[in-house]
């Protein structure tokens, strides 16, 4: 696994725990497979599946769906849907939702749907870079020769310490605290740190 900001134990630490996912790692192997454009699984599949481990829990507990980013600069929603059609044959079997989406079409649809306009995106990196919380920015892919490839913009500590750190560069207020309360219910030893108030 390379990752530039970790040394061999903290990378080695990551990979182990990761790999306790079999769905986690059978969605990076065969998004790989896929050929996507500068893609990551990322989000919710990567970070949770540390917490449960840190919890003792099943390493699947809890996590609704794993969701695969990349970037592909044909933002039309017909190259969306073939490809989102592709990935629903390649994860049919599998035991959970697979979820695809092309960042570059972000910006299109993100302030109908959260209340606040987005800059488009200019890389799959650059929308981790604008999720919710920092703890939530990680992604993770399998490089052209094997190797798992590790995007955490802003680390591993909290989320091996069950932190979660706001983020408040795109995503309003209630998207985060809606998603800080859904995972405090299932992982309770969770630490939420409060949205800064703005003077």
């Amino acid at each position: 696994m390379r990752h530039h900001a970790l040394d061999a134990v903290g990378a080695e630490r990551v990979h182990r725990t990761l790999s306790t996912d079999a769905t986690l790692v059978t969605v990076v192997e065969r998004v790989a497979a896929l050929g996507l454009r500068d893609s990551y699984v990322a989000g919710g599949a990567v970070f949770q599946t540390v917490w449960n481990a840190v919890c003792g829990r099943p390493p699947e507990t809890g996590i609704k769906d794993y969701d695969v980013l990349s970037f592909d600069p044909d933002r039309s929603w017909s190259a969306e849907d073939t490809v989102i059609r592709q990935a629903a044959e390649a994860f049919a079997d599998l035991p959970a939702r697979v979820e695809v989406r092309n960042e570059a079409r972000v910006h299109l649809w993100y302030e109908d749907t959260f209340g606040v306009a987005c800059e488009a995106f200019t890389s799959t990196t650059d929308a981790i870079d604008h999720f919710a919380a920092t703890t939530c920015s990680v992604g993770v892919r399998r490089g052209d020769d094997g190797a798992w490839e590790v995007y955490a913009p802003y680390g591993w500590q909290d989320v091996f310490a069950m932190v979660l750190r706001p983020n408040p560069v795109l995503a309003p207020r209630e998207v985060y605290e809606a998603k800080a309360v859904r995972w405090q219910l299932e992982w309770p030893r969770l630490k939420v740190l409060p949205w800064p108030e703005v003077p």
